[in-house]
């Protein structure tokens, strides 16, 4: 049986690519934001929530990475919101290549802000640089307080934190600052962000708030 030789680490191809898409972001003044967080820790809903106070400020796409279905591509449509499926077939992460053939399908004069919603997953993703500006894990409650410490590489390579579904903390007995500081142990420089439900409406302002500002620090540089 003759073998296949590899002559190029994927790993270095796909930061190759993620440089390209870099250059693509800063040549039409784009900022990315790649999202990623376990299926059910709510991403989606972050999104949905923070589109329409951040559309006041930036002109904003979505790239949406799933296994399958077009569900969360269509939620955000019906916000007015430009949004590409990718359904990677079994595939536990988003990689550079497949954001850079999305690209061509935007008309990137047109947005200012691009944000990309990963795969479900808190392992795969985080190994894959796709030309991204921001990081944010999303971490919901439920999950337990200790999944940073689980997961310490999610922590490690990102640069904020988004802890979800607070309002359901003390209904799963997790104590938040036991939490945060788990995160926080791991790595000491990323922001922590919340949102949640309060009085039954959800609110995500420092997500927001968060965002914007990092924004103009980059416009600034």
């Amino acid at each position: 049986m003759s073998k296949i030789e590899i002559k190029k680490d994927l790993k270095a191809l796909n930061n190759e690519i993620a440089a390209e898409n870099r250059d693509v972001f800063k040549k039409n003044n784009i900022y990315t934001i790649n999202i990623m967080g376990s299926p059910g820790a709510g991403k989606t809903t972050l999104l949905e929530n923070i589109l329409k106070p951040l559309a006041d400020s930036f002109s904003i796409a979505v790239i949406e990475g799933d296994l399958a279905t077009a569900n969360d591509s269509e939620r955000i449509k019906k916000l007015g919101v430009e949004a590409l499926q990718i359904n990677t077939d079994g595939g536990c992460h988003l990689d550079a290549r497949m954001i850079q053939e999305e690209l061509s399908k935007i008309d990137l004069n047109d947005i200012n802000l691009l944000i990309i919603e990963n795969v479900g997953n808190l392992v795969c993703p985080i190994s894959y640089d796709l030309g991204e500006d921001l990081r944010l894990v999303v971490l919901s409650t439920p999950e337990g307080e200790d999944k940073p410490l689980k997961y310490p590489p999610a922590m490690l390579n990102t640069d904020a934190v988004v802890l979800t579904k607070i309002d359901l903390a003390q209904f799963v007995d997790v104590n938040m600052e036991n939490m945060e500081k788990n995160i926080k142990d791991i790595n000491p420089k990323a922001d922590i962000l919340k949102a949640g439900k309060r009085d039954g409406v959800y609110n995500a302002d420092s997500v927001t708030e968060y965002i914007v500002k990092r924004v103009g620090s980059k416009k600034e540089q």
